[in-house]
Parts: structure tokens; C-alpha cells; sequence
């Protein structure tokens, strides 16, 4: 879904936004027959209440939109999201709001899934406000674009094979070199782990592996959960449980967000992209509780649940990550719903042990309005993962902390990355607010490009 802006023209509907503390003073500054008519009409800043002002000729002469207490830094996607056909700009909005966030707010207000139903018209163009790179917001907002619709395509359209075909095509695009490890082959290839949780399935699970950037460039690999479809295998979810779980490769879709985002802006580093992708049937073929399998980095690992799926997939392939011994390695994944339990689903835990890392992650977080909050990777819960047959039982004998302890399970497959984050995400909104729609959302995406920018974008010689 490509996103552009308009060309500066001088009929640009201004657009202006004010918060409630701050509309007496507002009003006071516009033309009285403005102020007069917002007062008729009740307008008082509420968030999200948006007013359309006519000219003399029944068009558009302005339009204001009420910002509430004005913490949203996305709220002017609402215009956006409800604007009829023409041609706008950025007038009188806090700046805090306005430029470039205000421009990407804009353009997150645009997106629709539209597969499977006719779009909506949507006409109306920003022209991009002064100073703002348009190319940067449009590579930002069309890689979370392209991570929504993975996201929200059902099942029946979207397995292993079809992730991996995406994935395809992102790599093509910008020259990254690609394979993808298939079926039996994955047991050749010393993955058991995501072979297991994949031979139930009729759809062979893959792995998918995608290296850009040159060689001598800081090594920088991410790591996606690609379940694309999630039974619980045979410890089944309930029915309630089951109907969301075509996000279950959310983590997947926002980790090829990210590297769509990196390779777009051609930031100094050697990019890998790793993406276990399986479907976690239920079949005479299903791997089964009690089952034990020996990983690709060695430990032998007891199913104690079949439904606890997602950490073995991960743990093949950051083993086969943490090899290459990289500068930052990160995993994301739709994990746990002990980390929605925890955090709700606005506000994705993360875990890492590098104090540097948690805060760099933390402020970009914050300003990117993608937020984000560290968890411990508290190591008293380490023997709760034991096997009284095997080194590890992918269900810990215990009954709290589940987004912990996931955590510290994953954690023993990683050894030699000298830094090392996983993010458990919902990926999805179940929420709406201005510029993220209910259903599919890549959490953290931005804030992640945010910081690999900062650390890694390539510095004119002095």
C-alpha cells in the first residue's frame, strides 16, 4: 500500500488541532465568526471530536480536531481517517504533534486491509509539512503496511509457504540473498525443533533465512515467531482461544517490518533475518506431550505442552543466530498471554540483560509512540524449567510468571550475541486509536528501527 503526499498548493485546507487546556486560548486567536460557531456547536476539545468548517461556497475552509489531554502523539491520524477528498495541511497544531510524527500519524491513518472487500475512497493527500524527509515516513509506514496485512490474512491464505513467499519478495526487493529450508530437510539440516512442531501439519514448515548488507558491517540478526496458525496441538486451545491465532506469526511479520525498514534506509549493517514457520496441528503426525527432542544447539528438551510451541521454534533458530556470534541479536514473538495478562496488549514486555540496550530501547520507544516495557529475566525462576528425563520441559513447573520464565527458556539457546532482547508482543490492537486500527498492529517495529538507526545509519566523513 504505497503512501505519498501531496505537492504544496496553495488551496491546502489548513488543518488545525488544539488540546482542552488550551481552547479558551485557542478560540480567543481565531476569526469570532470561527470561535462563534465552534462555541454554538459545543466544540470542546474533546479527544477524537472532529469539526469541519464551511466557506462561502459549502466547501472545506478549515477543519479542527479536538487532542483531549493531548498525550496521543499519533491523534492526528484521525484526519486522515476521516477527511473526504482534497488536498490539506498541517495549520495550527501543538508542535509536539506536528512534522514529522504528525506526518506519519497521517499516513498510519490511511491504511485498510482491503484483500478480501473493496477499499474505501480515500482521497484526501497532506501536503508533507516543511523540513520533513517524505521518504523516510513513507518507508516507515508502508513496511507497517506491510506487516498489518501478513497479520490480519486468515489462515487458509497465509502458511508456511506463503510467509516464506513474502519474505521472498522483500529480500528481491532489495537485493538481500535468501533460502529457506524446507520439510524433511530440516532434519538434515539439524533443526528438530521446528521440524517437530511443524510435522503435524500437511503445510511442511520452513525456515527462512535472509542475509543483506556487507560483510564487514556490524552483525545485526533478527529472529520472527512464523507460526502461522496455532491449534495447540494436542494440548488443544479452546475455541475462544483458537479464533485469534492467525496473529500467532505476528512476531514474524514485524521482525520483516523491521528489516524492510533497515534495508529501505541502507543502514550500516550486515542484516539476518531468521523466521521459523510452522502451522501447529492437530494430526496421527502431531508431536505429543511427553515427547523429547534434542535441539539444534544440544539440549534435549521434554514437551510438557504442546501448546507452548513458540519458544521451541524460536530456540532452533537463535541457536543456529547466536553461532555467527552477532552485535545484537532480538527475538519477537507472540509468545505468552501471561505477558498480556501482565502489560495488556498497548504496551509489549521486553528482556534483555544489557542495561544500555533496555534504555536505548526504552527512550526510542517513547518517542516513536510505539511503547514498550522491560520485564526481568529474574533468574530465580531458572529451575522451574527443569526435566526429571531431559535438560529442559518446555512447560515450567510453575504457575505465574509464564512471560518469565518463556523468557529465560529462550535465553539458554542464546550464548555468544554480545547483546541479546526479546520482545513478547500481542500484535494486534484491541483497541482502536487514531492511526492504529483494531486487528493487526507490528508492536515495537518502530521503536526497534528507531534505535538500529541511531546506532547504525551511516555517518557523512568529516
Amino acid at each position: 500500500m504505497p503512501v505519498s503526499f501531496a505537492k504544496p498548493a496553495r488551496d491546502a485546507v489548513p488543518l488545525n488541532a488544539v488540546r482542552e487546556s488550551d481552547l479558551k486560548r485557542w478560540l480567543s486567536g481565531r476569526p469570532k465568526r470561527e470561535a462563534a460557531y465552534l462555541g454554538h456547536v459545543g466544540f470542546a476539545a474533546k479527544e477524537g471530536d472532529l469539526r469541519l468548517l464551511a466557506d462561502a461556497q459549502g466547501g472545506i475552509a478549515s477543519a479542527v480536531l479536538g487532542l483531549g489531554k493531548g498525550d496521543d502523539t499519533l491523534a492526528l491520524a484521525a484526519f486522515s481517517e476521516s477527511l473526504p477528498a482534497g488536498t490539506y495541511r498541517f495549520a495550527d497544531v501543538p508542535e509536539a504533534l506536528g512534522g514529522a510524527r504528525g506526518a506519519l500519524a497521517w499516513a498510519l491513518g490511511s491504511y485498510q486491509f482491503a484483500r478480501y472487500r473493496k477499499a474505501k475512497p480515500k482521497d484526501a493527500r497532506l501536503v508533507l509539512p516543511d523540513g520533513v524527509d517524505g521518504a523516510e515516513i513513507a518507508r516507515i509506514a508502508e513496511a507497517v503496511f506491510l506487516a498489518r496485512d501478513l497479520i490480519n490474512t486468515p489462515p487458509n491464505d497465509m502458511g508456511p509457504e506463503e510467509l516464506a513467499a513474502a519474505a521472498r519478495d522483500l529480500a528481491r526487493r532489495h537485493g538481500a540473498k535468501i533460502s529457506v529450508i524446507a520439510g524433511e530437510a530440516l532434519l538434515k539440516a539439524n533443526y528438530p525443533l521446528i521440524h517437530a512442531v511443524g510435522q503435524g501439519s500437511a503445510r511442511a514448515p520452513r525456515l527462512i533465512d535472509f542475509s543483506w548488507g556487507r560483510a564487514g558491517a556490524p552483525k545485526v540478526t533478527l529472529v520472527g515467531k512464523g507460526v502461522c496458525f496455532d491449534t495447540g496441538g494436542y494440548d488443544l486451545k479452546t475455541s475462544s482461544g483458537m479464533v485469534s491465532m492467525k496473529k500467532d506469526m505476528g512476531g514474524a511479520a514485524t521482525v520483516l517490518a523491521v528489516a524492510d525498514m533497515v534495508m529501505g534506509a541502507k543502514l550500516d549493517m550486515r542484516l539476518r533475518v531468521l523466521i521459523p514457520a510452522v502451522e501447529n496441528s492437530v494430526s496421527g503426525h502431531a508431536y505429543r506431550p511427553s515427547d523429547v527432542f534434542k535441539s539444534r544447539k544440544g539440549l534435549t528438551v521434554e514437551i510438557g505442552n504442546t501448546d507452548a510451541e513458540g519458544r521451541l521454534v524460536l530456540a532452533d533458530a537463535l541457536a543456529e543466530a547466536d553461532s555467527e556470534t552477532p552485535e545484537l541479536l532480538v527475538d519477537i514473538a507472540t509468545l505468552t498471554g501471561a505477558a498480556r495478562v501482565a502489560t495488556g496488549f498497548e504496551l509489549p514486555p521486553f528482556f534483555t540483560d544489557d542495561e544500555a540496550l533496555a534504555a536505548d530501547l526504552m527512550h526510542h520507544a517513547k518517542d516513536a509512540q510505539d511503547p514498550v516495557w522491560r520485564l526481568p529475566l529474574w533468574r530465580g525462576y531458572e529451575s522451574t524449567l527443569s526435566s526429571s528425563i531431559a535438560d529442559l520441559n518446555n512447560n515450567p513447573d510453575y504457575g505465574y510468571a509464564g512471560a518469565i520464565t518463556a523468557a529465560l527458556f529462550l535465553n539458554r539457546f542464546v550464548a555468544n550475541a554480545k547483546s541479546w532482547l526479546h520482545l513478547d508482543i500481542a500484535a494486534w490492537t484491541d483497541r482502536p486509536k487514531p492511526g492504529r486500527p483494531r486487528g493487526a498492529e507490528p508492536n515495537a517495529a518502530r521503536a526497534l528501527y528507531a534505535l538500529l538507526k541511531a546506532r547504525y545509519a551511516k555517518r557523512a566523513k568529516a
